[in-house]
């Protein structure tokens, strides 16, 4: 038992708290019962965004469930719990608003300095090159330029320059027929 909770009652959500949708959240939404309390380690931890903690809110309220905070002591119970409660989701908010621009900041310092964000490619200019070639040449389907470069056909066609590939008509093959 934690924090008068019993065990089968503690739910773990590994989704963010910026999202407004997760799936254990939404399963505890439809268990509480008037009467019940939601408890959470931390506000951040049930959203990060005003607007949703405040609907969050207030749907509890009308539903008659109580909200308890335990790390930063709110509960929605008492008047001095609503008031910390609309003013943390407010710092909860900033928080997340700071990660944001933290982030966006050091993406930006980065590509000043010439880093360019994502993974690797895949292939080697060198062994774009060949692909492209091999390619428009006709020597190998893109099957077989994937198999010899060990990577799947997308990585092949995301390699492939469609302003520099020869349209690709079908072999014209033919048909003798014999009576």
């Amino acid at each position: 038992m934690r924090a008068g909770v019993d065990h089968e009652n503690i739910h773990v959500d590994t989704a963010s708290g910026a999202k407004a949708s997760r799936s254990k959240l939404d399963l505890i939404l439809q268990l509480l019962r008037n009467g019940d309390t939601l408890k959470v380690t931390r506000l951040d931890r049930l959203s990060r965004s005003v607007l949703h903690l405040v609907t969050l809110g207030v749907e509890l309220c009308e539903r008659g469930i109580g909200l308890h905070v335990i790390e930063q002591g709110i509960d929605t119970s008492t008047m001095e719990g609503r008031a910390m409660f609309g003013m943390l989701s407010v710092l909860a908010e900033l928080q997340r608003e700071l990660i944001v621009a933290n982030t966006n900041d050091g993406l930006a310092s980065a590509r000043a300095r010439g880093r360019v964000g994502g993974r690797r490619p895949k292939l080697t200019e060198d062994q774009a090159a060949l692909a492209q070639r091999l390619y428009d040449e006709r020597e190998k389907t893109v099957q077989q330029i994937a198999d010899m470069f060990g990577v799947p056909r997308s990585t092949v066609y995301g390699h492939l320059d469609k302003a520099k590939s020869v349209p690709r008509q079908p072999k014209k093959t033919t048909t003798k027929i014999t009576p």
